[in-house]
């Protein structure tokens, strides 16, 4: 099937070069001409593992091409739009500034029967009012949401865990329920749940799945607030709470909290939009999640200020991360950023390093010291603070080799990712985030 994509972000293009690699022909579309050259080229504008090569691959088969020209959409049976919603510099709703330009520049080269899926996170009524302007075109609107993990994204696009199709009532929207189906076919075969809903509850398929997500990763960190005030262990906490299959333990890690372009801008979205509906209350408590994740960040500067007495001014600090999350070099809303840099204001000299998203960091917080080499970046440190769980943070690094770099010997956990025991019998004055 001839597809399109508008869009090459995180989402697009993962995208785009997933359905190229399960066999369709696919053309990329962004208004970014430095983007476009790059994915043109078999270029990964950004690092998420297997995006490479699927890339490569696809462009080596024909199968993929990508332009600035949305003419070239012309003649595809199905439209992606995945173009970004940002949250508004003014307020907490979502922007939808581009998903509506994408739209209005996609209209013209629509042809009757084309389908348009919408995949951006966008607020619960967005596809009833774009698809009266699509409608007239003879092509069908619908809305089918992406559930993508960054740092497993290609994964979770070509073997996804469910896919869902908005569609109109009628027969159109029967017809655009099966030609997303033929699109998905491997997934569809293998038995993927293949969910068929309306318009209204695809959108907020996506934004109530994030919205549970912030709330759980919320919850063990308030619990961890109480751990700190009672000598309890968060940590052993998570672990029995987790054996109750109704809990389960994923995503009772405390620590630093979330980050990212979705989950922060996700729930303050959904918290604007209930209020616009008039609904405030029935999700209030976003506002709560929100200011607990905002508040492991300060505590986890905290750990390291406490550590010195109460000041580091001119201390040496050295900073394990700088994406929000590891296999990825996205640095949105990144927790780890953000206490690097609110010790840089408290008078630390803050040296930063991560595996991947040293050049992303840079260009925003150009105050910030950058080393590309993990033990180099230890070397003559008075603290270190994990914020960002790396594999080579989390297992490869061994306390007493550490140990031999750094002049201090004060690590702070901020993702409770470390051996406690372990660096503690090394010598280090370890600091968890609610743990004794």
């Amino acid at each position: 099937m001839r597809l399109s994509v508008i869009g090459c972000g995180y989402l697009g293009a993962v995208h785009a070069a997933a359905m190229a690699s399960i066999g369709h022909e696919v053309v990329g579309i962004d208004v970014d001409e430095r983007k476009i050259a790059s994915l043109s080229k078999g270029d990964a504008p950004f690092f998420e593992p297997g995006l490479q090569e699927i890339l490569s691959e696809g462009l080596a088969s024909g199968r993929l091409r990508f332009s600035t020209d949305m003419a070239d959409a012309a003649g595809a049976a199905v439209h992606f739009v995945g173009v970004g919603t940002p949250q508004q510099k003014d307020g907490y709703a979502a922007d939808m500034t581009y998903v509506n330009a994408a739209v209005d520049a996609l209209i013209p080269h629509l042809a009757a029967g084309d389908i348009v899926a919408g995949k951006s996170t966008v607020p619960v009524g967005t596809a009833a009012t774009l698809a009266e302007r699509v409608t007239p075109t003879g092509a069908t609107l619908v809305w089918n949401p992406e559930f993508l993990r960054e740092g497993w994204a290609v994964q979770d696009t070509v073997d996804p865990d469910r896919l869902v199709a908005g569609v109109p009532a009628g027969a159109d929207g029967e017809r655009a329920a099966d030609i997303l189906r033929e699109v998905y076919h491997p997934s569809v075969a293998k038995g993927t749940p293949f969910i068929v809903t309306d318009l209204a509850t695809a959108e907020l398929v996506k934004v109530a799945a994030n919205a549970f997500l912030a709330t759980k990763i919320s919850f063990i960190n308030a619990m961890a607030e109480i751990a700190e005030v009672t000598g309890a262990d968060v940590t052993t906490l998570a672990d029995a709470i987790g054996h109750d299959a109704r809990i389960g333990r994923r995503f009772l890690g405390a620590g630093i909290g979330f980050g990212g372009g979705c989950l922060p801008k996700d729930i303050r979205a959904f918290s604007a939009r209930a209020e616009e509906l008039g609904r405030g209350e029935s999700v209030a408590f976003l506002r709560e999640i929100d200011a607990i994740n905002m508040r492991r960040r300060d505590r986890a500067v905290d750990l390291v200020v406490d550590a010195f007495g109460g000041s580091v001014y001119k201390k040496n600090i050295t900073v394990l991360g700088a994406a929000f999350k590891p296999h990825s070099d996205d640095i949105r809303d990144s927790p780890a950023l953000d206490v690097a840099v609110r010790l840089h204001g408290l008078g630390a000299w803050v040296t930063v390093t991560d595996p991947e998203a040293i050049e992303n960091a840079r260009r925003v917080h150009p105050q910030l010291n950058y080393v590309e080499d993990r033990d180099e970046a230890l070397r003559a440190a008075d603290a270190v603070i994990v914020v960002t769980e790396w594999d080579e943070y989390r297992r490869q690094l061994d306390p007493a080799h550490a140990a031999t770099l750094a002049t201090g010997r004060v690590v702070v956990d901020g993702r409770n990712c470390l051996d406690a025991d372990a660096w503690r019998a090394a010598g280090w004055d370890y600091r968890g985030m609610g743990r004794p």
